[in-house]
């Protein structure tokens, strides 16, 4: 359950977060020093929500869920809001990828070299997407380790259909993992995940999707190119 649309509000709240993305501070990773990309995640809010955004301009959404996904962009499409970028960016079972190719825009949760075959094999159109890193290694969180980041790189990137980004992570806030880091790497998990881009290149393009509503300044001070933000725009989830 959702509090009742209040679209003035959802106004307020997505002018502040924009002109916080465009005043931050950042480097710049990719090759072309573009704007970077705000992402509002509209996972659990109504596809009134999303309208209502919409008719502010947006066009950037996220989901978790591909079932959610579909519904959305079904009955939005049907209401006229033509043009909106999907951004899948939740974990995606192999089984689930039907659902979503025919509307999605970059997929940001992608794990395996399986999963990136299926993507492949059934995308409607060039696909953008980026690598799940687990860059703290925690047991409870998706995502390839690290080290395997180059090497799946190359293979997803040797795909036809899809459009390899870059890397994306979901890093537990840096004060919990600083002591777990060591002395020779960047104890910020961003910094690290900008690194580690780096040692993909040429496979990858750049992109970095990273940061959230609590730390996407952070993100974009350390290169991101997309950030997601769910809570700072739609408000806390009931």
């Amino acid at each position: 359950m959702t509090a009742p649309l209040d679209a003035t509000v959802l106004a307020e709240r997505y002018r502040e977060v924009v002109a916080r993305v465009h005043q931050a501070p950042r480097q710049i990773s990719s090759p072309s020093a573009l704007a970077p990309v705000l992402i509002a995640v509209s996972k659990k809010q109504p596809w009134q929500a999303v309208e209502a955004l919409y008719a502010l301009g947006h066009r950037d959404f996220g989901e978790n869920y591909a079932q959610e996904l579909a519904e959305k962009a079904t009955v939005l499409e049907e209401r006229g809001c033509v043009g909106i970028r999907w951004h899948f960016i939740g974990h995606l079972q192999t089984n689930k990828v039907k659902l979503i190719t025919p509307w999605v825009h970059a997929v940001h949760s992608v794990d395996s070299l399986k999963l990136a075959q299926e993507l492949a094999k059934r995308a409607e159109r060039p696909l953008q997407c980026f690598l799940e890193v687990n860059v703290d290694g925690e047991g409870s969180k998706a995502g390839i380790a690290p080290a395997d980041a180059p090497s799946l790189a190359r293979d997803v990137a040797a795909l036809p259909g899809l459009e390899l980004q870059g890397l994306m992570a979901i890093p537990a806030p840096v004060e919990e993992t600083a002591s777990a880091v060591s002395a020779s790497a960047p104890a910020n998990p961003f910094a690290r995940l900008r690194e580690l881009e780096l040692t993909c290149r040429p496979f990858t393009q750049g992109g970095l999707s990273m940061g959230m509503s609590s730390d996407f300044e952070a993100a974009l001070r350390e290169g991101a190119t997309h950030v997601r933000v769910g809570t700072s725009i739609f408000g806390a989830r009931s």
